[in-house]
């Protein structure tokens, strides 16, 4: 049997299995059964800490269809409140815990070069010429993982669970992408639901909100510091002096367990 801890940052929720004193076998097939919700533990994403040699822990991400992530705001939040890691290493870098209130992390300098996202073809990403039905003049980011983000009048209108998956496996997304719209309500409010890939919807998004700010602040939106509210609760998204965003938000432990893998 293995012990795991299950938490959740705003409702985006995660398994996490600590294996820096001993190997936890995990391949595809033993992700997606773990992170199904029916037969197995449940979770928007799975986590297994590893050693590193230049962080606190090195945090490798699985998304519940047995893909591998680069980078989890939420994931990493709660990855620190648990083991008190002040550095994350991650398949995107290294990101740091803030200080100040809430648990916060740091979350780098958000990219819109057209292969950084990346895009298949050349392409203005702070207006993208592409459409699908409804969604129009989408802007694009990555913030470790590939984003696109449309900003709309509101969010819960748009069927997301059915323009999502078309969206995120579009050819012009060679790695795919995470599918957010947001509603700009106030220079420090926003309304914000994502299609995370390899996930589906979520109740919170945590790259994918600090995604949707980067791209309403390149557009000159936005002030500096927006609270941001999703289904599952709301993140407080800023950006420092030095271009990094920050994100704060709840975190929660939910339960600890064993299972047999």
């Amino acid at each position: 049997m293995v012990p795991f801890v299950k938490m959740h940052g705003a409702g985006n929720d995660f398994v996490i299995f600590d294996a820096r004193d001993h190997d936890i076998p995990l391949d595809p097939s033993s992700v997606r059964r773990l992170a199904d919700r029916h037969w197995g533990i449940g979770c928007d994403q799975l986590f297994r800490l590893e050693r590193s040699s230049r962080a606190d822990l090195y945090l490798r991400i699985w998304n519940p269809d047995g893909t591998e992530a680069a980078a989890c705001g939420n994931g990493t939040r709660c990855v620190a409140a648990l083991t008190g890691a002040t550095r994350i290493e991650t398949a995107a870098g290294i990101l740091e815990v803030a200080g100040g209130e809430g648990h916060a992390v740091l979350m780098g300098v958000p990219r819109f070069g057209w292969d950084a996202i990346p895009l298949s073809i050349p392409m203005d990403t702070l207006h993208m010429p592409v459409a699908w039905e409804g969604l129009t003049d989408p802007g694009a980011a990555s913030m470790g993982n590939p984003h696109i983000v449309f900003f709309v009048d509101d969010p819960d209108a748009v069927p997301l669970e059915r323009l999502g998956p078309v969206i995120e496996r579009d050819p012009l997304f060679p790695e795919r992408v995470n599918v957010g719209v947001a509603a700009v309500d106030s220079p420090a409010q926003m309304r914000l639901r994502v299609w995370e890939r390899g996930a589906g919807l979520t109740l919170a998004c945590g790259s994918g909100a600090c995604a949707a700010f980067a791209v309403a602040r390149r557009r000159r939106l936005v002030d500096a510091r927006v609270a941001i509210r999703l289904p599952g609760g709301e993140l407080t998204i800023s950006e420092r002096a030095d271009g990094q965003i920050r994100m704060a938000g709840p975190v929660a432990e939910v339960f600890r367990g064993e299972i047999a893998l």
